[in-house]
Protein backbone atom coordinates (compact mmCIF):
# COMPACT_ATOMS: atom_id res chain seq x y z
CA UNK A 1 0.00 0.00 0.00
CA UNK A 2 1.03 3.37 -1.18
CA UNK A 3 1.02 6.76 1.12
CA UNK A 4 -0.20 9.63 -0.18
CA UNK A 5 1.27 12.44 0.38
CA UNK A 6 -1.14 15.33 1.51
CA UNK A 7 -1.30 17.89 -1.28
CA UNK A 8 -1.06 20.91 1.03
CA UNK A 9 2.58 19.48 1.88
CA UNK A 10 4.18 19.55 -1.71
CA UNK A 11 1.69 23.05 -1.83
CA UNK A 12 3.22 24.64 0.56
CA UNK A 13 6.74 23.66 1.15
CA UNK A 14 7.64 21.55 -2.07
CA UNK A 15 8.30 18.98 -0.16
CA UNK A 16 8.17 16.83 3.34
CA UNK A 17 10.43 16.38 5.40
CA UNK A 18 11.05 12.91 7.50
CA UNK A 19 12.86 13.47 11.23
CA UNK A 20 15.07 9.90 11.18
CA UNK A 21 17.58 8.14 13.55
CA UNK A 22 19.38 5.11 13.39
CA UNK A 23 21.09 2.82 16.59
CA UNK A 24 23.63 0.90 14.77
CA UNK A 25 26.89 -1.77 15.47
CA UNK A 26 29.49 0.57 13.88
CA UNK A 27 33.39 -1.73 14.57
CA UNK A 28 35.24 0.42 12.50
CA UNK A 29 34.56 -1.78 9.68
CA UNK A 30 31.01 -2.21 9.24
CA UNK A 31 27.89 -0.25 10.01
CA UNK A 32 24.99 -3.28 11.43
CA UNK A 33 21.90 -1.98 11.14
CA UNK A 34 20.19 -2.26 14.59
CA UNK A 35 17.19 -0.08 14.18
CA UNK A 36 15.27 2.89 12.14
CA UNK A 37 12.87 5.45 13.29
CA UNK A 38 11.34 8.16 11.33
CA UNK A 39 8.73 10.91 12.29
CA UNK A 40 7.21 12.53 9.02
CA UNK A 41 6.54 16.21 9.11
CA UNK A 42 2.37 15.26 8.64
CA UNK A 43 2.18 13.16 11.96
CA UNK A 44 3.15 9.56 10.80
CA UNK A 45 5.76 7.15 12.68
CA UNK A 46 7.72 4.43 11.99
CA UNK A 47 9.17 2.33 14.07
CA UNK A 48 11.39 -0.86 12.62
CA UNK A 49 14.23 -3.33 14.39
CA UNK A 50 16.63 -5.48 12.19
CA UNK A 51 17.20 -8.95 12.35
CA UNK A 52 20.45 -8.11 13.74
CA UNK A 53 23.70 -10.35 14.78
CA UNK A 54 23.04 -10.75 18.73
CA UNK A 55 26.24 -12.06 19.20
CA UNK A 56 28.16 -9.03 18.07
CA UNK A 57 25.68 -6.66 19.67
CA UNK A 58 25.64 -8.24 23.35
CA UNK A 59 29.65 -8.08 22.99
CA UNK A 60 29.07 -3.91 22.95
CA UNK A 61 28.87 -2.82 26.41
CA UNK A 62 27.94 0.70 25.04
CA UNK A 63 25.08 -0.68 23.10
CA UNK A 64 24.44 -3.25 25.68
CA UNK A 65 23.54 -0.45 28.66
CA UNK A 66 22.12 2.24 26.12
CA UNK A 67 20.37 0.64 23.22
CA UNK A 68 19.56 -2.63 23.88
CA UNK A 69 16.64 -2.01 26.89
CA UNK A 70 14.78 0.06 24.05
CA UNK A 71 14.43 -2.94 21.97
CA UNK A 72 11.37 -5.41 21.74
CA UNK A 73 11.92 -8.10 23.60
CA UNK A 74 9.79 -10.22 20.87
CA UNK A 75 12.71 -11.17 18.43
CA UNK A 76 9.86 -12.46 16.14
CA UNK A 77 9.19 -8.80 14.99
CA UNK A 78 12.40 -8.06 13.90
CA UNK A 79 12.69 -7.57 10.18
CA UNK A 80 15.28 -8.13 7.06
CA UNK A 81 16.77 -5.33 5.24
CA UNK A 82 14.84 -5.94 2.59
CA UNK A 83 12.24 -6.38 4.36
CA UNK A 84 12.29 -2.76 5.87
CA UNK A 85 13.34 -1.52 2.51
CA UNK A 86 10.17 -2.19 0.93
CA UNK A 87 8.42 -0.84 4.37
CA UNK A 88 10.16 2.41 4.18
CA UNK A 89 9.26 2.64 0.53
CA UNK A 90 5.67 2.22 1.15
CA UNK A 91 6.06 5.43 4.33
CA UNK A 92 7.45 7.76 1.78
CA UNK A 93 5.24 6.61 -0.45
CA UNK A 94 4.71 8.91 -3.72
CA UNK A 95 6.80 11.66 -1.94
CA UNK A 96 7.93 13.74 -5.45
CA UNK A 97 10.81 15.35 -3.06
CA UNK A 98 11.87 13.30 0.22
CA UNK A 99 13.78 15.81 2.79
CA UNK A 100 15.47 13.49 5.40
CA UNK A 101 16.91 15.26 8.97
CA UNK A 102 18.73 13.80 11.11
CA UNK A 103 21.15 14.73 14.06
CA UNK A 104 25.16 13.84 13.41
CA UNK A 105 23.49 12.78 10.50
CA UNK A 106 26.86 10.86 8.37
CA UNK A 107 26.10 7.21 9.59
CA UNK A 108 22.30 7.16 10.37
CA UNK A 109 22.31 8.39 6.48
CA UNK A 110 24.45 5.76 6.08
CA UNK A 111 22.37 3.01 7.57
CA UNK A 112 19.30 4.27 5.67
CA UNK A 113 21.22 3.88 2.73
CA UNK A 114 22.76 1.07 3.10
CA UNK A 115 19.08 -0.38 3.04
CA UNK A 116 18.94 0.27 -1.17
CA UNK A 117 22.96 -1.08 -1.36
CA UNK A 118 24.75 1.08 -3.85
CA UNK A 119 23.74 4.67 -3.96
CA UNK A 120 22.80 4.45 -7.80
CA UNK A 121 20.15 2.16 -6.42
CA UNK A 122 18.53 4.71 -4.24
CA UNK A 123 14.67 5.42 -5.31
CA UNK A 124 14.21 7.98 -7.96
CA UNK A 125 12.89 10.57 -5.78
CA UNK A 126 15.09 10.19 -2.66
CA UNK A 127 18.02 12.88 -2.43
CA UNK A 128 21.57 11.44 -2.95
CA UNK A 129 22.07 14.20 1.00
CA UNK A 130 20.97 14.08 4.32
CA UNK A 131 20.20 17.50 5.97
CA UNK A 132 21.91 17.71 9.68
CA UNK A 133 20.20 19.66 12.19
CA UNK A 134 23.50 19.88 14.07
CA UNK A 135 25.04 21.32 11.20
CA UNK A 136 22.65 24.35 11.21
CA UNK A 137 22.70 24.71 15.16
CA UNK A 138 26.35 25.06 14.95
CA UNK A 139 26.37 27.53 12.21
CA UNK A 140 23.35 29.43 13.77
CA UNK A 141 25.04 29.33 17.35
CA UNK A 142 22.07 27.70 18.67
CA UNK A 143 23.55 25.14 21.55
CA UNK A 144 22.29 21.87 21.63
CA UNK A 145 21.54 23.01 24.90
CA UNK A 146 19.07 25.06 24.26
CA UNK A 147 16.67 22.41 22.53
CA UNK A 148 13.65 20.64 23.70
CA UNK A 149 14.71 18.07 26.52
CA UNK A 150 14.94 14.56 25.32
CA UNK A 151 12.14 11.90 26.95
CA UNK A 152 13.38 8.87 28.70
CA UNK A 153 14.56 6.64 25.96
CA UNK A 154 17.35 8.30 24.22
CA UNK A 155 18.59 5.72 22.00
CA UNK A 156 15.36 4.46 20.85
CA UNK A 157 15.17 5.68 17.43
CA UNK A 158 12.04 6.56 17.41
CA UNK A 159 12.07 8.67 20.43
CA UNK A 160 15.20 10.28 18.99
CA UNK A 161 13.09 10.78 15.68
CA UNK A 162 10.80 12.45 17.60
CA UNK A 163 13.10 14.26 19.47
CA UNK A 164 14.47 15.77 16.10
CA UNK A 165 11.06 17.27 14.77
CA UNK A 166 10.33 19.14 17.66
CA UNK A 167 14.38 19.77 17.64
CA UNK A 168 14.00 21.39 13.99
CA UNK A 169 10.64 23.14 15.20
CA UNK A 170 12.55 24.82 17.97
CA UNK A 171 15.22 26.02 15.46
CA UNK A 172 12.87 26.67 12.66
CA UNK A 173 11.00 29.21 15.40
CA UNK A 174 14.45 30.74 16.17
CA UNK A 175 15.71 31.56 12.84
CA UNK A 176 12.65 32.67 11.61
CA UNK A 177 12.29 35.54 14.32
CA UNK A 178 15.80 36.45 13.01
CA UNK A 179 14.40 36.62 9.99
CA UNK A 180 11.65 38.82 10.66
CA UNK A 181 13.30 41.83 12.46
Amino acid sequence: MRVRVPPWASQKWGYMKYFFDTEFLDDGKTIEAISIGIKAEDGRELYEEFDFNEERVYADEWLVKNVVPHLSSDTAQRKSKERIKLILIDFIGNDPNPEFWAWYASYDWVVLCQLFGPMINLPKSFPKYVKDLKFICDINNISSKDLPKIELGSHNALVDARWLNDSYKYVENILASFLMV
